[in-house]
């Protein structure tokens, strides 16, 4: 071949770049795991393919492009840990990341001894290899197949913590194969590592957190540029401080400016998200095209038998172990057991194996990097194809139709959320206001910070298992694209939006139009009773229609709207059910009120004229 092509590391990097694109493109229109076509776009394209990608032209600037990528991933892995979610899982998440890395050791490296005929070294420096799991590869995955909260919690916290415990694991045994560290200094060295990636990591985490949060210091637009070069700083201090302890402090950077909830997180993981993809299929095509298939094609049936025995074996007796007096039920234990595909950690950190024990002559590194890249390939397709599948037959993914959405977390969309929950829904409120977030997580509801109408934030707002998507908003116009995007893109079964008396830019004829119901029956002063929640003169109350002889139109007339607002429907089964313009107040219908404290005589004095009689004495609210 042209040397232009074969010995030009300018276009290596562009042409994996460019070919992760296209892999990863393809895959999410083929709906199958990513990393399983950029494996195969790196064979096609490297050596033993086409030759086009030749990462042995990089030198020692693949190294540096690693590590640089691992960090921008991992801290994207950090931004999506949510620590509220995370604690309520904190005894498996803990037993994973302390006694389950112990089993996963023994058992992989027993399984190499027996199946491949290695001796104890190469077959513990395995199963280092293959403890981290990964979120390249499992945080896709569960956004695809949706399983029950506690599980996804579980896997997601898993993949991106275990990929630093694994990683510094790994180097320290490599350096005591290796002869550069005794035993126990080795021993000391892992918690040392640890510890000092979590303090640059909250020392960089904090500093980033506390600026983003100033718009005199970060102007507008700076905040992605400003996090990654933290980010990247923050990853090679720590490693010069101690070696390979740069992972942890990307996670938990990540993990600090999620938690700060900056105004510019929306724009920062919209970035850091493609960013990332970028990378991934960058550094998986690299690595696939460093691998001999002759040298995976030698495992034969021993490296087949090892990779069977991680995943039938080892797996499974990790999540016993781990998942003892969790209350985790045997579904979910189950389906935990089978989910455990390796990611791009795994295969970065195979790859320095190989380079540092060819260096010094080692003759099994080259087979410890293959066997590694068939347990990505293997688990990955394996687990990654089947998981769904698997789910089902468990029981274990989320209904779909199943909950609430509120777009807005002011006043009345919180009043809403927690008369929703009260009565056993599943309710979920996204804005993009840090004080108001914080104000409706004080009140202990789930919350989501973003954009609404943005993909990012509809994929962690799962909003294709909702039921119902309100948009409850002050602004009329952002409530109709909302409840749109929300039928159209994310195939919500119902869709509502608040509107706003008196204006005149959208009009019944435009809710019509976009298929979307109005709430609470008709246009309402939305300002004027935000106002009266906020200053804590409300009450809710619930009146049942024993006549009807006055009409059943929901929409109230004009002397009735300052007075009270028709909340929801209470129907069979203690649930609420929302209202809109084609409901009906017939006879028989129980309807919770909100109601003006000042006005509350004159409220229940026009029910009573209208055939209504309470069911029970009003409530503050």
């Amino acid at each position: 071949m042209h040397s232009g092509f074969s010995h030009n590391p300018a276009l290596v990097v562009s042409l994996a770049l460019a070919a992760g694109v296209v892999a990863q493109t393809l895959a999410r229109h083929l709906k199958i795991p990513g990393i399983v076509l950029l494996l195969a776009a790196g064979v096609t394209l490297g050596p033993d393919g086409i030759g086009l990608i030749r990462p042995a032209e990089l030198g020692p600037a693949l190294d540096i492009l690693i590590g640089f990528s691992v960090a921008v991933i991992l801290f994207d892995g950090g931004l999506n840990l949510d620590l509220r979610r995370m604690r309520r899982q904190g005894k498996v998440i803990r037993r994973l990341l302390s006694t389950g890395v112990i089993v996963t050791v023994v058992g992989a490296a027993a399984a190499a001894r027996l199946a491949m005929g290695w001796g104890w070294t190469p077959a513990l420096l395995f199963g280092t290899l293959v403890i981290v799991t990964g979120p390249t590869v499992v945080t896709p995955l569960l956004r695809r197949i949706k399983v029950r909260r506690s599980v996804e919690t579980i896997l997601e916290s898993e993949g991106v913590l275990i990929d630093a415990v694994g990683a510094v694991i790994a180097v320290v045994a490599l350096e005591i194969a290796l002869g550069e560290a005794h035993m126990a200094a080795g021993a000391l060295s892992a918690p040392l590592r640890l510890v000092t990636g979590l303090a640059v990591g909250l020392a960089g985490g904090g500093l980033m957190g506390l600026l983003l949060r100033w718009r005199t210091v970060v102007p507008d637009g700076y905040a992605t540029i400003f996090t990654l070069s933290f980010t990247l700083a923050a990853y090679q201090l720590s490693n010069a401080l101690v070696p390979e302890s740069g992972i942890m402090a990307a996670i938990t950077a990540g993990a600090i400016v999620a938690n700060a909830n900056p105004e510019s997180e929306r724009e920062i993981r919209e970035f850091k998200e493609q960013l990332t993809v970028l990378l991934i299929g960058m550094l998986f095509v690299l690595l696939a095209a460093d691998v001999r298939l002759a040298e995976v094609a030698a495992l034969g049936w021993p490296g087949v038998l090892v990779v069977l025995a991680l995943v039938l074996v080892v797996r499974p007796l990790n999540i016993v172990v781990c998942t003892v007096g969790s209350g985790l039920d045997w579904h979910e234990r189950a389906f935990l057991a089978w989910v455990a595909p390796r990611g791009i950690v795994a295969a970065a950190v195979a790859s320095l194996f190989a380079t540092r024990l060819d260096a010094v002559g080692h003759g099994y590194g080259q087979q410890l990097r293959a066997l590694v890249f068939l347990v990505i390939a293997a688990t990955v397709v394996l687990q990654g194809m089947t998981a769904g599948w698997v789910a089902r037959l468990l029981g274990v993914r989320r209904p779909g139709s199943k909950g609430v959405a509120l777009l807005g977390a002011g006043p009345g969309p919180r009043l809403m959320a927690r008369l929703l929950e009260d009565h056993g829904q599943d309710v979920v409120l996204i804005d993009a206001s840090p004080g108001v977030c914080q104000e409706a997580e004080a009140e202990g509801l789930r919350v989501i910070f973003g954009n609404g109408l943005d993909e990012g934030v509809i994929l962690r707002a799962q909003m294709d298992t909702r039921r119902v998507a309100v948009g409850a908003t002050l602004n009329e116009g952002v409530n109709l694209l909302f409840a749109r995007k929300m039928r159209e893109d994310a195939k919500v079964p119902r869709v509502l939006a608040l509107g706003e008396a008196g204006h005149a830019g959208v009009t019944r004829e435009h809710f019509a139009a976009a298929g979307v119901g109005i709430l609470f029956g008709g246009e309402i002063d939305a300002e004027m009773w935000s106002a009266r929640l906020r200053r804590g003169k409300t009450a809710t109350a619930l009146w049942e229609r024993v006549d009807d002889a006055a009409g059943s139109n929901p929409d109230l007339p004009p002397e009735a709207r300052h007075l009270l607002l028709p909340l929801f429907f209470l129907v069979g089964g203690g649930k609420l059910d929302f209202i809109d313009e084609r409901s009906s107040f017939g006879k028989g219908k129980k309807v919770l009120w909100l109601l003006d404290q000042g006005q509350a005589e004159e409220a229940a004095t026009w029910l009573q004229e209208q055939g209504w009689r309470p069911c029970a004495p009003p409530m503050v609210g």
